[in-house]
Formats: C-alpha cells, structure tokens, sequence
C-alpha cells in the first residue's frame, strides 16, 4: 500500500517510527516540502502489513 504522511518534520518522523511497528515499510521518499508560509511536509511510505498482525 501507499500511504502519505503530512505534517510538520517532527510528526512525520514520529508517525513513521509508530507505522514500522505494525507495517513493514519498504521505501521512504524524500520529504516533499509544502508552499511557504507552511512548515509542513509530504513523505510517501510503500508498505505492507506485518504477518504476525495479519488475522
């Protein structure tokens, strides 16, 4: 799957550590910054789930 995180740097950063606790993440992008004045950014994640979490 594809999953796009958006947020500031800390709490993409903090989502990603989160998500690889139940997903395997196969690839990062790069970050993606938003238009200024905004402080956000985009990271794309391709990821699958875990087996142990799969029911």
């Amino acid at each position: 799957m594809r999953i796009r995180l958006h947020g500031t740097p800390a709490e993409t950063a903090a989502t990603l550590t989160a998500l690889a606790q139940v997903l395997t993440i196969h690839q990062v992008s790069r970050p993606y910054p938003d238009r200024p004045p905004s402080t956000w950014h985009r990271i794309y994640l391709d990821a699958t789930p875990r087996e142990e979490t799969r029911q």
